[in-house]
């Protein structure tokens, strides 16, 4: 298959403790198109947009609730393959910013799931996490608890604005 890019621009995460609703515009959320898909995400990017010193307590993290009626992507959000001669997919991963009168995703409290901490000072800072050959971050179909994956700030800190991408590959 071939990669895509989800990314999202000039955002505000909201901190939001586990097991409860992300609010519309604080997330982004990647899961799978059917129940079998296989998302492999390469890299996570962050960059701090703030005006003054915000640490933002970012964590990429597994949902123990998939959001429900995700809203379709409205720019500057966006979702597409990173080469132009890619082939449209039959079941293309649900990449989500918003819901539109359903559920928010939920990270997951298990102590049991994966989370990557990604945090940074949203006052200028970068964060750049690429997995390793054969270390991706795996997100397999369309059910909890490995078939959504959500990009969120937990409580704390003084969340700050802040441009993201995520490099996956759909199989």
């Amino acid at each position: 298959m071939a990669k895509r890019s989800f990314q999202q621009a000039n955002w505000t995460p909201g901190a939001t403790a586990d097991t409860t609703n992300l609010p519309n515009g604080s997330f982004m959320h990647l899961g799978g198109g059917s129940s079998t898909q296989l998302i492999n995400v390469i890299e996570i990017y962050e960059v701090g947009n703030a005006g003054a010193s915000s640490p933002t307590f970012m964590e990429w993290a597994r949902e123990s609730t998939l959001p429900a009626n995700q809203s379709a992507l409205s720019a500057p959000a966006s979702d597409g393959p990173l080469s132009p001669a890619t082939a449209a997919l039959a079941a293309p991963p649900i990449s989500a910013t918003a819901v539109a009168g359903g559920t928010g995703p939920q990270r997951s409290a298990a102590t049991t799931d994966a989370r990557l901490q990604v945090g940074l000072n949203a006052f200028g800072g970068i964060v750049r996490w690429v997995a390793a050959p054969g270390e991706e971050w795996g997100i397999l179909g369309n059910t909890t608890p490995l078939g959504g994956s959500v990009l969120s700030a937990f409580t704390g800190g003084t969340v700050g604005a802040i441009n993201s991408h995520i490099i996956y590959e759909p199989f």
